[in-house]
């Protein structure tokens, strides 16, 4: 029973999300954009598809216009095993990232990463 809500309510969100795309609310030149898009190439967001916290990260990318590589982690072993090797929390979404110095992080909670996407420049 549990799984035909959760198919259910995860096409619901699924269907939401794709009829109410947000629009983009960032404009930057096109060399700030290309380095923007440089650094954070190298990152990568773990993620579910209907996870609705998930799309709420992934809202706020399109939002912002930041592209970050995403990995689902059910839709292949290794990116989750990859996840609990990193981050050793069996939670998504979850970015992955390195900061200026070169320090790996794994950053959970979906309003830790908006916040911190938000800062990003923009």
């Amino acid at each position: 029973m549990m799984t035909l809500i959760r198919k259910v309510l995860g096409f619901l969100i699924l269907t939401l999300d794709r009829w109410f795309t947000p629009a983009v609310e960032v404009s930057r030149s096109p060399s700030v954009q290309a380095e923007l898009d440089r650094k954070t190439g190298a990152w990568t967001l773990y993620h579910l598809e209907a996870c609705p916290f998930c799309v709420k990260v992934r809202r706020e990318m399109k939002r912002l216009a930041v592209t970050i590589p995403m990995k689902e982690i059910n839709a292949d072993p290794r990116n989750h095993e990859e996840l609990m090797t990193g981050g050793k929390i069996d939670q998504v979404p979850c970015l992955r990232y390195c900061d200026d110095s070169g320090t790996e992080h794994w950053m959970y909670e979906s309003a830790d990463i908006n916040a911190f996407l938000a800062k990003l420049g923009v």
